[in-house]
C-alpha cells in the first residue's frame, strides 16, 4: 500500500457573497489524497463534490485553509505549472479548434516544450493512432472523453481530476474508460481524484473515498471499509439512497 500523501487539504472553506448574502459551498473540509490511488468524492447533488475538485487546481479559489501538493501550498505555485501537474477532465469534453493531435499537443505547445508523439497518448487511452487527424467533435462521447484524458496526460500530470467523466456515456463506454484510468493509475503511479454520482462505479474504481454533504466532509477512508460499514448515519443513508441533495 502506498501511504505517501500527494494532496493534503487542510480545513478549507469556500464562501461566496451573492446579493448581500453569504453562501457557504465548502465548510472546513479536510482530506488527504494518497499517491498512486483513485480517490472518489461522493455525496448527493449539491454536496460540493465538483467545487472541491476544482479547488485542487485553483479553478475555484478557497476562502480559507490550505491545499498542499507534495508539501507545497498550491497558492505559492505558478498557476500554469499547477494545472500542468494537476490535470482536469470535465463532465463534457470541450475541444479547441483543430484535429485530435492539435488538442493533445495544446498544453506542450503553450509551454514551449518539445512536442511529444500524440500516438503515444492515444495508445495510453486505448485509441487507434488513425484518430490523430480527425476532428474531435465528430467522435463518440466515449472517444471524446478518452481524447480529453490523452490531452491531460500530454502535460505529464502527477494528479488527474475527473469530474463525472462518464455521466453521459453508455455502460460499455463507461467501463472502457474506467479500465483505462485504473490501468494508468497502476502502471504510471498516477493519482486520481474522481467525482462520481454512480455508487456502482465508485465500488469498481475507488480505493479511497470521501463523503461530502452540504459542503462538509462526513467520512473519509478506504473504499472497502466505507461500502461495508459507513460510520455515520448520513453515510448509511447515502448508501441506501435516502440522503437527499441540496435544493
Amino acid at each position: 500500500m502506498n501511504d505517501s500523501i500527494k494532496l493534503n487539504v487542510e480545513n478549507i472553506s469556500l464562501i461566496l457573497q451573492e446579493r448581500g448574502r453569504f453562501l457557504t459551498l465548502l465548510d472546513h473540509v479536510s482530506l488527504k489524497i494518497r499517491q498512486g490511488r483513485i480517490h472518489a468524492l461522493l455525496g448527493p447533488s449539491g454536496s460540493g463534490k465538483s467545487t472541491l475538485l476544482y479547488t485542487l487546481n485553483r479553478l475555484r479559489q478557497i476562502s480559507e485553509g490550505e491545499i498542499y501538493l507534495d508539501n507545497t501550498e498550491t497558492r505559492s505555485l505558478n498557476i500554469l505549472d499547477l494545472r500542468r501537474r494537476v490535470g482536469l477532465v470535465m463532465q463534457k469534453a470541450i475541444f479547441f479548434s483543430g484535429t485530435v493531435s492539435d488538442n493533445i499537443l495544446y498544453g506542450p505547445r503553450i509551454q514551449d516544450k518539445e512536442l511529444p508523439d500524440p500516438f503515444h497518448y492515444l495508445e495510453l487511452v486505448g485509441l487507434n493512432p488513425d484518430f490523430t487527424n480527425r476532428d474531435p467533435n465528430t467522435l463518440s462521447g466515449g472517444q471524446q472523453q478518452r481524447v480529453s484524458i490523452a490531452r491531460a496526460l500530454a502535460n505529464d500530470p502527477e494528479v488527474l481530476l475527473l469530474d463525472e467523466p462518464t455521466s453521459a456515456l453508455d455502460a460499455q463506454a463507461s467501463e472502457h474508460l474506467e479500465e483505462v484510468v485504473m490501468q494508468l493509475c497502476q502502471e504510471c503511479q498516477l493519482t486520481v481524484v474522481w467525482v462520481t454520482h454512480d455508487l456502482h462505479q465508485a465500488r469498481r474504481v475507488a480505493q479511497d473515498v470521501t463523503l461530502l454533504y452540504r459542503g462538509q466532509m462526513l467520512e473519509q477512508g478506504e473504499a472497502a471499509d466505507f461500502f461495508a460499514q459507513p460510520i455515520t448515519v448520513e453515510g448509511r443513508a447515502y448508501l441506501d439512497g435516502r440522503l437527499g441533495g441540496v435544493e
